[in-house]
């Protein structure tokens, strides 16, 4: 089953920018894909026309040479653009092979073991840097039925904070946890901020309030600083949101350097190579709490993904707290009900695709280079407002 032409959309909101990519077979068959890539949107479209010859003309069955095509034969070190253009393909192939075989994804990658999935909110704290306005925020997190909600309180902070900023931003977790007490797990955004002498010191001010993770408590990158992280805090550690291929999750699993991780579906190759690292993981007694702070696709993409996943833990949302409209994008929207994602059903990702709006929003941003919002978060001390 051949794949014989392709069309993308953009969404725009305030922060981010989503895109979608669609595929078509010879059959007429039709397959999307979602992701989201901060400061890159302009890029991953015109990558896509570079590398149109991996896809189309391509059988759409054949999801490893796909892999193969984008992160070897082109030679050069795959990063985020290649990995981001790699999952829009892959995951439009995932929907059309189910759509064709008339089964969810997950059953066509080793079925089910869960029935439901856990959701934690984000993107809910969008008022004044206050303990008195998270908290006021938090309540309506709650009231929704959240079993967990993350946050990062701490500002544009780079490297280190300074006293009068440490213990605002401790004020602001105490806040939170005054409302969400033992019955809601809180997680803790660091955004890669901190050295780790910072890191530390803030984990041992919040330890009593037992988070259920500190995230990205360094640079990405450097694994050295989250060892000493991870030998000097009793909270488990998260990461992985900026790890592209599975290479680069070597040593963060051989090495045992973070308790969860948090690959992001549409920006490490797709659904398949995904899967293959959490299920790695899971050999290392380490939890899979993917990265998604995409709309409908990706949202339910990585449910589909997840409820096969013997480690798997919570998914992140942000759409039932900002930017509510890229709910329009697709239906079913897989809403959270009583704190939990339900099991996908219908052929591919049992969702159909809104391409009429979708041509309505990407009209609007008329000719020329899309250019991403983004949240200068290491300069903007009102990041967390998302240009509202």
């Amino acid at each position: 089953m051949k794949i014989t032409s392709y069309r993308t959309y953009v969404v725009r909101t305030p922060w981010r920018n989503l895109t979608y990519l669609v595929l078509e077979t010879e059959d007429g068959v039709t397959g999307v894909g979602e992701a989201r890539v901060l400061g890159k949107t302009h890029t991953v479209l015109e990558f896509l026309k570079d590398t149109e010859r991996h896809f189309v003309g391509q059988d759409v069955f054949d999801i490893e040479a796909l892999y193969r095509r984008y992160t070897l034969l082109d030679f050069g070190s795959p990063g985020e653009v290649v990995m981001t253009a790699l999952a829009l393909v892959e995951m439009a192939c995932w929907d059309i092979i189910g759509k064709i075989a008339n089964l969810p994804v997950y059953k066509l990658i080793g079925g089910k073991v869960h029935t439901k999935i856990p959701a934690y909110a984000n993107g809910w704290y969008k008022g004044e840097r206050t303990p008195e306005a998270f908290a006021k925020a938090a309540e309506a997190v709650v009231a929704k039925g959240y079993k967990g909600l993350k946050f990062d309180p701490f500002g544009n902070g780079d490297l280190e904070l300074t006293r009068p900023e440490f213990h605002k931003s401790v004020q602001i977790i105490e806040a939170v946890y005054g409302v969400v007490g033992k019955n809601v797990q809180m997680f803790i955004e660091m955004h890669g901020r901190f050295a780790p002498h910072q890191a530390v010191e803030i984990a041992k001010a919040i330890e009593p309030m037992s988070p259920g993770w500190i995230e990205e408590p360094c640079r990405p990158e450097d694994l050295p600083a989250l060892r000493y992280v991870m030998d000097h805090t009793t909270i488990p550690i998260a990461t992985g949101e900026r790890l592209y291929h599975a290479q680069q999750y070597r040593d963060l699993l051989k090495d045992r350097l973070t308790h969860i991780i948090q690959p992001d579906l549409n920006q490490c190759g797709g659904l398949l190579e995904t899967k293959k690292i959490c299920s790695t993981a899971e050999t290392y007694s380490i939890m899979a709490a993917p990265h998604n702070v995409g709309g409908v696709i990706t949202t339910v993409a990585t449910l589909h993904m997840m409820v096969g996943l013997r480690n798997a833990k919570i998914l992140e949302h942000f759409n039932d707290f900002t930017d509510s409209q890229v709910k329009q994008v697709a239906s079913p929207y897989p809403e959270v009900v009583d704190g939990y994602f339900s099991l996908p059903e219908g052929p591919g990702w049992g969702v159909t695709l809104n391409e009429e709006h979708l041509h309505e929003e990407t009209s609007r941003h008329g000719a020329g280079i899309i250019y991403d919002p983004g949240l200068n978060m290491f300069i903007n001390p009102d990041w967390n407002k998302r240009g509202e």
